[in-house]
Protein backbone atom coordinates (compact mmCIF):
# COMPACT_ATOMS: atom_id res chain seq x y z
CA UNK A 1 0.00 0.00 0.00
CA UNK A 2 3.01 2.75 1.08
CA UNK A 3 4.42 1.57 -2.59
CA UNK A 4 0.75 2.58 -4.66
CA UNK A 5 0.23 5.80 -2.21
CA UNK A 6 3.50 6.99 -3.39
CA UNK A 7 3.14 6.92 -6.63
CA UNK A 8 -0.26 8.34 -6.36
CA UNK A 9 1.59 11.41 -5.19
CA UNK A 10 4.11 11.31 -7.35
CA UNK A 11 1.70 11.55 -9.84
CA UNK A 12 -0.54 14.31 -8.33
CA UNK A 13 2.97 15.89 -8.11
CA UNK A 14 3.89 15.63 -11.49
CA UNK A 15 -0.12 17.19 -12.60
CA UNK A 16 0.54 19.84 -9.93
CA UNK A 17 3.54 21.04 -11.62
CA UNK A 18 2.36 20.55 -15.25
CA UNK A 19 0.00 22.72 -14.12
CA UNK A 20 1.92 25.34 -12.37
CA UNK A 21 4.51 25.93 -15.63
CA UNK A 22 0.97 25.58 -18.08
CA UNK A 23 -0.42 28.61 -16.04
CA UNK A 24 3.03 30.35 -15.70
CA UNK A 25 3.39 30.02 -19.81
CA UNK A 26 0.04 31.45 -19.83
CA UNK A 27 0.74 34.59 -17.67
CA UNK A 28 3.62 35.57 -19.67
CA UNK A 29 2.09 35.01 -22.65
CA UNK A 30 -0.92 37.35 -21.64
CA UNK A 31 0.94 40.15 -19.83
CA UNK A 32 0.40 43.20 -21.32
CA UNK A 33 3.51 45.02 -22.60
CA UNK A 34 4.79 48.44 -21.66
CA UNK A 35 3.34 50.06 -24.67
CA UNK A 36 -0.17 47.83 -23.65
CA UNK A 37 0.01 49.58 -20.02
CA UNK A 38 1.14 53.15 -21.31
CA UNK A 39 -2.11 53.14 -23.55
CA UNK A 40 -4.51 52.89 -20.44
CA UNK A 41 -6.85 54.97 -18.94
CA UNK A 42 -3.76 57.51 -18.12
CA UNK A 43 -3.30 58.35 -21.71
CA UNK A 44 -5.88 61.21 -22.24
CA UNK A 45 -8.89 61.38 -24.74
CA UNK A 46 -7.95 63.99 -26.88
CA UNK A 47 -5.45 67.36 -27.38
CA UNK A 48 -2.72 68.29 -30.34
CA UNK A 49 0.51 67.05 -30.40
CA UNK A 50 3.52 68.93 -30.99
CA UNK A 51 6.32 67.36 -33.42
CA UNK A 52 9.93 68.02 -32.89
CA UNK A 53 10.23 70.09 -36.15
CA UNK A 54 7.78 72.67 -34.91
CA UNK A 55 9.50 75.65 -33.92
CA UNK A 56 9.09 76.13 -29.97
CA UNK A 57 6.95 79.06 -28.80
CA UNK A 58 7.34 82.33 -27.94
CA UNK A 59 8.82 81.64 -23.89
CA UNK A 60 7.22 82.66 -21.20
CA UNK A 61 8.97 85.71 -19.41
CA UNK A 62 10.20 83.51 -16.55
CA UNK A 63 10.87 79.77 -18.22
CA UNK A 64 12.19 78.61 -14.83
CA UNK A 65 8.89 78.52 -13.04
CA UNK A 66 6.59 76.16 -13.96
CA UNK A 67 3.77 75.99 -16.35
CA UNK A 68 0.43 76.42 -15.14
CA UNK A 69 -1.83 73.59 -14.97
CA UNK A 70 1.58 70.97 -14.59
CA UNK A 71 -0.41 69.48 -11.29
CA UNK A 72 0.62 69.29 -7.87
CA UNK A 73 2.80 67.43 -5.78
CA UNK A 74 6.10 65.24 -6.96
CA UNK A 75 6.28 65.05 -10.65
CA UNK A 76 8.10 65.18 -14.42
CA UNK A 77 6.78 68.39 -16.29
CA UNK A 78 7.39 68.16 -19.74
CA UNK A 79 6.13 71.53 -21.93
CA UNK A 80 6.17 70.30 -25.50
CA UNK A 81 5.57 74.63 -26.34
CA UNK A 82 8.69 75.43 -24.28
CA UNK A 83 11.15 72.01 -24.52
CA UNK A 84 11.50 71.80 -21.65
CA UNK A 85 11.79 69.24 -18.18
CA UNK A 86 10.89 70.38 -14.62
CA UNK A 87 11.53 67.71 -11.97
CA UNK A 88 9.21 68.65 -9.11
CA UNK A 89 9.18 67.27 -5.22
CA UNK A 90 6.71 66.89 -3.23
CA UNK A 91 6.44 69.90 -1.73
CA UNK A 92 6.03 71.38 -4.97
CA UNK A 93 9.49 72.72 -5.32
CA UNK A 94 11.22 72.81 -8.71
CA UNK A 95 14.46 70.46 -8.27
CA UNK A 96 16.03 70.97 -11.39
CA UNK A 97 14.69 72.13 -14.65
CA UNK A 98 16.56 71.56 -18.11
CA UNK A 99 15.82 71.98 -21.39
CA UNK A 100 15.31 68.89 -24.01
CA UNK A 101 15.38 68.31 -27.89
CA UNK A 102 11.73 66.51 -28.19
CA UNK A 103 10.88 63.76 -30.61
CA UNK A 104 9.45 63.51 -33.85
CA UNK A 105 6.12 61.57 -32.24
CA UNK A 106 4.92 63.54 -28.92
CA UNK A 107 2.29 62.35 -26.41
CA UNK A 108 -0.81 64.30 -25.71
CA UNK A 109 -1.11 66.70 -23.03
CA UNK A 110 -2.10 65.06 -20.24
CA UNK A 111 -0.91 62.76 -16.87
CA UNK A 112 1.03 59.61 -17.09
CA UNK A 113 2.82 57.57 -15.30
CA UNK A 114 6.35 56.01 -15.86
CA UNK A 115 6.20 52.40 -17.53
CA UNK A 116 9.34 51.29 -17.88
CA UNK A 117 13.20 52.13 -17.20
CA UNK A 118 16.16 50.48 -19.38
CA UNK A 119 19.59 51.76 -18.76
CA UNK A 120 21.19 51.29 -21.60
CA UNK A 121 19.81 50.51 -25.19
CA UNK A 122 20.07 51.10 -28.75
CA UNK A 123 17.87 54.00 -29.67
CA UNK A 124 15.31 53.50 -32.57
CA UNK A 125 17.78 56.31 -34.28
CA UNK A 126 20.40 53.85 -34.28
CA UNK A 127 21.91 55.68 -31.43
CA UNK A 128 23.42 54.41 -28.47
CA UNK A 129 21.30 55.81 -25.47
CA UNK A 130 21.15 55.88 -21.50
CA UNK A 131 18.90 56.07 -18.88
CA UNK A 132 15.61 55.19 -20.84
CA UNK A 133 12.53 56.53 -19.38
CA UNK A 134 9.24 55.59 -20.68
CA UNK A 135 5.61 56.87 -19.35
CA UNK A 136 3.80 56.96 -22.67
CA UNK A 137 2.56 55.88 -26.29
CA UNK A 138 1.74 57.80 -29.02
CA UNK A 139 0.93 56.60 -32.84
CA UNK A 140 2.06 53.36 -31.75
CA UNK A 141 5.41 54.87 -30.63
CA UNK A 142 6.60 54.22 -26.98
CA UNK A 143 7.51 58.05 -25.56
CA UNK A 144 10.39 58.50 -23.06
CA UNK A 145 13.36 60.65 -21.64
CA UNK A 146 17.15 59.23 -22.19
CA UNK A 147 20.53 60.74 -23.48
CA UNK A 148 22.85 59.92 -26.44
CA UNK A 149 26.03 58.03 -24.46
CA UNK A 150 27.80 60.26 -26.83
CA UNK A 151 26.04 63.30 -25.31
CA UNK A 152 24.71 64.80 -28.68
CA UNK A 153 21.23 66.37 -28.62
CA UNK A 154 20.46 66.44 -32.48
CA UNK A 155 17.41 66.95 -34.25
CA UNK A 156 15.62 64.04 -34.61
CA UNK A 157 15.06 63.19 -38.27
CA UNK A 158 11.17 63.88 -39.38
CA UNK A 159 10.97 61.32 -41.65
CA UNK A 160 11.32 59.11 -38.58
CA UNK A 161 8.78 58.34 -35.99
CA UNK A 162 11.28 58.39 -33.15
CA UNK A 163 9.42 58.58 -29.25
CA UNK A 164 13.09 59.72 -27.85
CA UNK A 165 12.66 63.11 -25.87
CA UNK A 166 17.24 63.83 -25.96
CA UNK A 167 18.63 65.60 -22.91
CA UNK A 168 21.94 65.95 -22.24
CA UNK A 169 23.76 62.95 -19.91
CA UNK A 170 23.70 65.22 -16.51
CA UNK A 171 20.36 66.25 -17.10
CA UNK A 172 19.05 62.34 -17.55
CA UNK A 173 20.74 61.10 -14.78
CA UNK A 174 18.99 63.64 -12.52
CA UNK A 175 16.01 62.34 -14.31
CA UNK A 176 16.42 59.12 -14.25
CA UNK A 177 17.41 59.09 -9.91
CA UNK A 178 13.87 61.50 -9.93
CA UNK A 179 11.37 59.28 -11.61
CA UNK A 180 10.89 55.49 -10.71
CA UNK A 181 8.43 53.22 -12.49
CA UNK A 182 4.96 54.92 -11.40
CA UNK A 183 6.20 58.47 -11.12
CA UNK A 184 3.99 61.11 -12.45
CA UNK A 185 4.92 62.92 -16.06
CA UNK A 186 2.51 65.79 -16.07
CA UNK A 187 2.51 66.85 -20.04
CA UNK A 188 1.49 70.46 -20.95
CA UNK A 189 1.16 72.55 -23.89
Amino acid sequence: MARSSSGFVAGLTAVAVAAVAFLAYQASASAPTPAQLAADSRTPAKAPTAAATDKPKKPRKDPITLPEGSGKGERVVYSLDERRVWLVDAKNKITQSFTVMPSTVSPKPGSYAVTSRTASVLGSDGVQIEHVVRFAVAKDVAVGFSAAVDGSTPSPDPAKKTGGIRMKRTDADALWAFASIGAKVVVVP
